[in-house]
């Protein structure tokens, strides 16, 4: 499959979506909230209180084809802590040939806490998707973040056999990177195939909890999980602990990220871990 450069996008869609979440009073409120073409949030919900505001991005169109372009950007300010998921698993389709993209830029000022648990991704054989994170944390903000992507719709006998799947994550406090990723797995390429990659697994995933109070114990806490199918890793940096997961199950993936964001949690956002409604449904 002959793709173009990431960079140049054909004809689309063009999505935007930028938030802004403040703290007034006890509150959190989405004080601000701006879109353009097909990417909107529903209205804000408070299931954990009113210091926790929930809210759903959704695309309508439920899938993105070659030529698409999503834009979200959301920035919570002081002591203001928003959670961020989707109703449904995301849809990259297959291309003809131009490329899809999706880019994520994430900010929490000081004292805040940004969490973007979004449900899995699927990406579809013969699909050409970039997708980009960029999260920015100002002096003891704290994030939590996953994503699972699952390459093919194995359920229906599909396999990722043709396209190819880029992403890219960086994590910044004050300025200062604290880890960067860049993953390219081609269909057929070595990265997939290799016992050193995702040694022919379907499903990948890749969660982060950042903040300035991570330590051994947190990591022991989550090196007790294991998920119900699959392996999974647990590493930590300076100030970034990072969980892995490879396996061939998009459900065992997100339990397993599940369980240890109800372990970090309590330390890292002062509050027990509260499933959205959403995921339930």
């Amino acid at each position: 499959m002959d793709l173009a450069s990431p960079v140049s996008l054909r004809s689309g869609w063009r999505a935007e979506l930028t938030l802004d979440f403040e703290r007034r009073g006890e509150k959190t409120v989405l004080a601000a909230r701006r879109h353009c073409g097909p990417l909107v949030v529903q209205k804000p919900l408070y299931p954990e209180g009113e210091r926790v505001c929930q809210a759903i991005v959704v695309h309508p169109p439920a899938g993105i084809a070659g030529g698409d372009e999503l834009a979200v950007e959301v920035r919570a300010a002081e002591g203001a802590h928003a959670l961020l998921t989707t109703p449904g698993a995301g849809r990259w389709y297959r291309s003809a040939g131009s490329w899809a993209r999706q880019t994520l830029a994430l900010e929490a000022r000081d004292g805040a806490c940004l969490e973007w648990l979004p449900q899995e991704t699927i990406v579809y054989d013969g699909a050409a998707a970039d997708l980009r994170t960029d999260v920015r944390l100002a002096g003891d903000a704290r994030s939590i973040g996953w994503d699972v992507l699952c390459l093919g719709r194995t359920g229906s006998g599909e396999r990722f056999e043709r396209g190819e799947c880029r992403v890219a994550t960086c994590v910044w406090r004050d300025g200062r990177l604290l880890w960067r990723e860049r993953g390219r797995i081609a269909a057929g390429g070595a990265l997939a195939a290799s016992p050193a990659g995702l040694g022919g697994r379907s499903v990948c995933g890749t969660m982060y909890a950042a903040s300035t109070g991570m330590d051994a114990a947190a990591v022991a806490r989550c090196r007790e999980v294991e998920p119900t199918a699959g392996e999974s890793g647990v590493t930590l940096l300076p100030g970034v602990l990072l969980a892995r997961y490879i396996g061939d199950s998009s459900e065992a993936a997100k339990r397993y990220f599940v369980e240890l964001w109800r372990r970090l949690r309590p330390a890292l956002a002062g509050r027990e871990a509260e499933e959205p409604r959403i995921w339930r449904t």
